[in-house]
């Protein structure tokens, strides 16, 4: 019951957080792209979070636990909290003041981008029952190298940036994407200090590391 209320709690939050982000700024409700956004991440979001109530509470006691502890991991929260909070932000105001347009195709295409990458972030959690929203070592944790691990390895935050990379173009703004694509950068600094901690702490990682040769896009990075 606890997590439960946890679960709807935070649940609520975000989702009263985002509608606030974005129809303030906006001066309307009658903002389509926000209204297709909230469709696209906080259903699936829902859903998710109902099956793992279910099936793998432990994991998502895991999920809803954000506190980072070590300080450069505290700073990458921060910066991708700020991004998101401006990146909202922006989206609302170029849509009441019709700074840029997305054209039509583009926010079609991704809606899909955005539905996918959610997806593949549920399949990340199937496969993974260490992912924590914190960087840390859990007791008896091993190596995760088949599946999705065994291509990237980090496919959660693939799923991540593709999320990231593509909410401002489905709320139709070009200047919320342009500070949407600081995410990435952000993303690079926590990757470097995450693999640094289990090359240090998990056994079998620097081995791990050879075998997957690329980190979030194979064939590329």
């Amino acid at each position: 019951m606890k997590l439960l209320l946890n679960l709807l709690l935070k649940f609520i939050t975000g989702l009263i957080l985002v509608c606030l982000l974005l129809f303030l700024p906006a001066g309307t409700l009658d903002y389509p792209g926000a209204w297709l956004f909230l469709a696209l991440l906080f259903i699936p979001m829902l859903v998710l979070a109902i099956i793992l109530l279910i099936k793998a509470p432990k994991l998502l006691k895991k999920r809803l636990n954000n506190r980072e502890t070590e300080l450069t991991q505290k700073w990458v929260v921060a910066a991708s909290g700020l991004i998101f909070l401006v990146g909202f932000i922006l989206a609302g105001l170029d849509f009441r003041f019709r700074w840029t347009t997305v054209p039509q195709w583009l926010v079609i295409f991704s809606s899909i981008l955005l539905f996918a990458a959610y997806m593949l972030y549920a399949e990340v959690l199937r496969e993974n029952a260490y992912l924590s929203r914190t960087v840390e070592i859990q007791e008896n944790q091993t190596v995760i190298d088949t599946g999705l691990y065994g291509i990237v390895r980090h496919p959660m935050y693939l799923s991540t940036v593709a999320l990231y990379l593509s909410i401002p173009l489905v709320l139709g703004s070009w200047v919320s994407f342009a500070v949407f694509l600081l995410y990435p950068v952000v993303i690079a600094f926590r990757i470097r200090n995450e693999e640094q901690l289990l090359e240090n702490g998990l056994s079998g990682y620097t081995e791990y590391k050879q075998r997957v040769k690329y980190c979030i896009i194979p064939f590329i990075l």
